[in-house]
């Protein structure tokens, strides 16, 4: 098979393997790293209606001790609870950034605002892109704490930019604006969603060679130090 070809049976087998489990059940569809943000998000909307039925409340309170509510004011409350519930219930907890914004966010930001933003793009994926897009995620958790160092002007930073942050979200975007019935269909020897596959293949390959890249120096200084350490204190044995 070609390389393409390995590579969409491989995401399609890592799939499988987190989609149904040997007796035909299906197992939650997102991978731990959605479940993780999963639970983020309703971390916060909890955090945020707490917040918000305490301040309603709180203000009850003021307003009682200066005037009756009645029966009224006390229905106007419980309506005030109910709507601010429900609608940070249902309130995005956090919102992806745009394609635009990511072309302009600070360096050393990027590769979390670009795990979001790829993130949200998850629904219109296909199977077997989801577990290389886990995989870049991993990727940029491990790139952010890298570019923390480097300047937004400088030439490593550039680099990662062109493809973390301009070449992956265009590429996503112009799938997305394949029509879903014409993503499986052959055109030039390839589908779409192999297309897809492949190129997230690629991305996810080249954002770990950045990575050992930008490790080379402290990789060096590391032996460097360590021959040091075993010239000066084995040889004083």
């Amino acid at each position: 098979m070609s390389e393409v070809d390995d590579a969409i049976a491989s995401a399609r087998a890592s799939w499988s393997r987190i989609s149904d489990d040997r007796t035909g059940a299906v197992i939650p569809r997102a991978p731990s790293r959605g479940r993780a943000r999963q639970t983020q998000a309703i971390g916060k909307r909890l955090t945020r209606i707490v917040v918000a039925d305490a301040v309603i409340l709180i203000s009850a309170m003021v307003i009682g001790w200066i005037a009756p509510l009645g029966i009224g004011g006390a229905m106007l409350v419980m309506a005030l609870l109910v709507a601010a519930t429900m609608l940070l219930a249902v309130w995005p907890a956090d919102r992806a950034p745009t394609p635009e914004r990511l072309a302009s966010v600070e360096i050393k930001g990027l590769p979390a605002q670009t795990e979001r933003w790829l993130e949200a793009q998850r629904p219109a994926l296909p199977a077997p892109a989801i577990p290389l897009v886990d995989r870049i995620g991993l990727r940029l958790e491990t790139l952010a704490p890298q570019l923390a160092r480097f300047a937004d002007d400088a030439p490593e930073a550039i680099e990662v930019r062109k493809l973390v942050g301009e070449q992956l979200p265009a590429f996503v975007k112009d799938y997305e604006k394949v029509p879903a019935s014409l993503r499986t269909t052959p055109r030039n020897g390839r589908t779409p969603d192999a297309e897809l596959v492949a190129g997230l293949s690629l991305i996810e390959r080249e954002i770990g060679e950045m990575t050992a890249r930008l490790a080379e120096t402290d990789l060096d200084s590391l032996a460097t130090r360590g021959r040091f350490l075993e010239m000066k204190y084995r040889d004083d044995r």
